[in-house]
């Protein structure tokens, strides 16, 4: 605890930070309301320090899948016969005029020129190395991963993900506090486990199969006292839960937060990693294979991910499927039976889902030019809250700026000619970077709230004129 008078800026700067969110949202919505209305609009346009910028992310979305324009490249994959066996390899040119910046082949001419030298012809393993690799356990959730997944693997919405939790935290007791932007637990927390895990496994009978991978002594590094926040991460208490009196959402969500949990007292997930080179006409194919060794925590996902037919980005990613390579020595001869020229093309952006848009809205940095901006907007946890993000989206909804087609969300002609028609400084992420810096300013003494909100003001009358 401190003295009151030690934390009196910080009051300050809380006071600043509404009341001037106030005064642009009052302001800039009345404004273009009324000059929308002028030209025959009926709704209400709204503008906020928060809204505006996220409308803008999914406007800017869209634009770019509108514009988009396919670029055809070509990729060569050999099938390859070594004494232990069959692999396939792709090949990585090393001219970099055939390449695109993204190091994709642009010249079909070359591709099917290399095809033609290089079939029936034998390569060398120039290079072999193999090495063990070890995953850790995906941290327990937070508010913002819990929205993803549950957008990703289910389709909830952000405030029905943000309802949910709340109802697994009020009515069943099953899960601690929700509105939470930490994935870390404190150390003290530790021995608390016994107990959690006895009234998980009571509650949910799905999950006695995991109690011998269990080793509750184990410390993970969700135990970490520096990265707590105000509050915890999302974790299973150690309350007994009726299943049956939970609908399938909050099972479903209750099942996440207790797979996660669950999963930092089982070992690491470990696997050999071989990178092979093949040396054919000059040129190099390259392929990597895995071999498990330990399965680990993966255990935890297994069962409802094959339900589920998709693999969060957290819990691993898509080189789970590699392939095994058959046994390989250095300098071996392998002939290229068989080499295909492979037509691709680019492909757009994907659209946003509430998930994918609530985590734009964290890593908010990534969509800012400025070099200055993005370096302070790197150090803020992005626009909006854990609490109020979902209810961000939800007003764009409500207002008719965005709307959603299945899972997407897309703007509307609406939100685009309101993005349109209002200036950068309202719609570009880096407006909040400048604020947070002289929020800054104001709850470390160096800036008085009335010299912050004078500024405010000045800004916000010059803008309602324009």
């Amino acid at each position: 605890l401190l003295p009151g008078e030690a934390t009196y800026p910080l009051y300050q700067a809380g006071l600043g930070r509404s009341r001037a969110d106030w005064l642009v949202g009052m302001n800039m919505t009345r404004a273009y309301t009324l000059l929308a209305q002028k030209q025959g609009y009926e709704g209400v346009l709204s503008v906020g320090r928060v809204q505006t910028p996220t409308l803008r992310l999914v406007v800017d979305r869209d634009r770019a899948i509108a514009n988009f324009v396919p670029t055809p490249f070509w990729d060569v994959v050999g099938l390859f016969q070594a004494r232990g066996g069959a692999f396939r390899a792709t090949w990585k040119p090393r001219d970099e005029s055939l390449l695109d910046e993204t190091g994709r082949c642009i010249n079909e001419a070359a591709a099917r020129s290399l095809a033609q030298r290089a079939e029936g012809e034998q390569g060398r393993v120039t290079h072999l190395e193999t090495s063990r690799k070890t995953e850790a356990p995906p941290l327990v959730m937070d508010l913002a991963t819990l929205q993803q997944e549950g957008s990703k693997r289910f389709g909830y919405g952000a405030q029905q993900v943000l309802d949910i939790a709340q109802a697994l935290y009020e009515t069943h007791k099953a899960t601690t506090y929700p509105r939470t932007d930490c994935r870390y637990l404190p150390e003290s927390m530790l021995s608390e486990a016994e107990g959690i895990v006895t009234a998980l496994l009571q509650s949910d009978q799905r999950l006695q199969s995991l109690r011998d991978h269990l080793d509750l002594t184990r410390k993970s590094r969700v135990w970490n006292d520096s990265k707590i926040t105000a509050h915890h991460g999302i974790i299973p208490t150690a309350s007994r839960c009726d299943l049956s009196k939970m609908s399938e959402q909050e099972r479903n969500l209750y099942d996440l937060v207790s797979r996660h949990y669950l999963a930092q007292f089982m070992s690491l997930h470990e696997y050999d990693q071989t990178d092979v080179v093949v040396t054919l006409e000059g040129e190099e194919f390259a392929v990597s294979g895995r071999r498990v060794k330990t399965e680990g925590w993966k255990v935890v996902f297994s069962k409802v991910l094959a339900n589920q037919g998709d693999e969060s980005s957290d819990d691993g990613d898509n080189e789970g499927t590699q392939r095994q390579l058959p046994p390989l020595t250095q300098g071996e001869l392998c002939t290229a039976s068989s080499i295909d020229v492979v037509a691709k093309q680019t492909t757009p952006p994907k659209p946003f889902t509430e998930g994918t848009l609530i985590l734009a809205m964290k890593q908010i940095a990534r969509f800012e030019t400025n070099e200055t901006l993005k370096a302070r907007l790197k150090e803020t946890a992005g626009i909006g809250t854990e609490a109020t993000r979902a209810g961000i989206i939800e007003t764009l909804l409500k207002r008719g700026f965005v709307k959603k087609q299945k899972r997407a969300l897309v703007s509307t002609a609406t939100g685009q000619q309101l993005i349109g028609a209002l200036p950068t400084l309202l719609t570009a992420p880096g407006m909040t970077a400048l604020w947070e810096q002289s929020l800054d300013e104001v709850a470390d003494g160096r800036l008085t709230l009335q010299a912050f909100m004078e500024r405010q003001e000045a800004l916000i009358a010059k803008r309602v004129q324009q």
